[in-house]
């Protein structure tokens, strides 16, 4: 609890000022860029408070006169490689706009991979994570659906970019295609125990669609379904 609230703190910007001691030369805001340019480049293990210190030629004991732990610095990290929610236009309807929105953070994941990783676990929620939620939900607004209903949407809809993003990354490093092509070679051989499966990679079922997308319509077809009952 005591990390949570200090990365509330930080994420919200209520540190108290140091009135004794020297001078801060860094900001919090340097320190989690940093740490994003060495999760962009080799992954978040590879991020350690020391590695961050090294950065700025310091030692990993006076960065925490900055930034507590490393749960305090991941917090920052996700806030800052998000950034703020682009606008969504919402003139031709809810639909439209969450359709876009969706293909906006899945260019964010996509650009800082290992963010994916990260909001997968229970965190404290910074300010631009929150401007991201903030006009998912506005797009929901005047649909009938419950408060509740609209935020669970957008949780829906963050899963699914989510998840598909760390499809994405897994199949890129683990040569995908080829996994892909010898899965479909062992079916053909095995065609009478699995029939279905069979069928669907002669068919191109393994590699040959776009899941992102079906995924997206499936889940914007349900919305539509639960606002076409309001």
């Amino acid at each position: 609890m005591k990390a949570e609230a200090g990365a509330m703190d930080l994420l919200w910007g209520r540190t108290a000022r140091r009135a004794r001691g020297p001078r801060p030369v860094l900001t919090v805001t340097q320190i989690a860029q940093a740490a994003v340019e060495i999760a962009d480049a080799e992954g978040l293990a590879a991020v350690t408070m020391q590695r961050v210190a090294d950065r700025f030629g310091f030692t990993a004991m006076s960065l925490y006169r900055y930034v507590p732990g490393r749960a305090e610095l991941i917090a920052l990290m996700i806030d800052t490689a998000l950034g703020a929610a682009p606008p969504v236009d919402n003139s031709d309807g809810w639909r439209p706009a969450l359709h876009q929105w969706a293909r906006q953070l899945r260019d964010v994941f996509r650009g800082h991979p290992w963010v994916s990783e990260a909001t997968t676990r229970s965190r404290p929620v910074g300010p631009l994570e929150l401007s991201w939620l903030e006009r998912a939900v506005a797009a929901l607004a005047g649909t009938g659906l419950t408060a509740a209903e609209q935020v669970d949407a957008v949780v829906l809809l963050t899963g699914h970019v989510r998840n598909q993003t760390q499809v994405e990354s897994g199949i890129a490093a683990d040569g995908g295609e080829q996994l892909a092509a010898a899965l479909a070679e062992t079916l053909r051989e095995h065609a009478g125990d699995y029939p279905a499966l069979a069928t669907a990679a002669g068919d191109g079922g393994f590699g040959g669609g776009d899941g992102f997308e079906f995924g997206l319509e499936c889940i914007l077809n349900g919305i539509a379904a639960t606002v076409a009952t309001r």
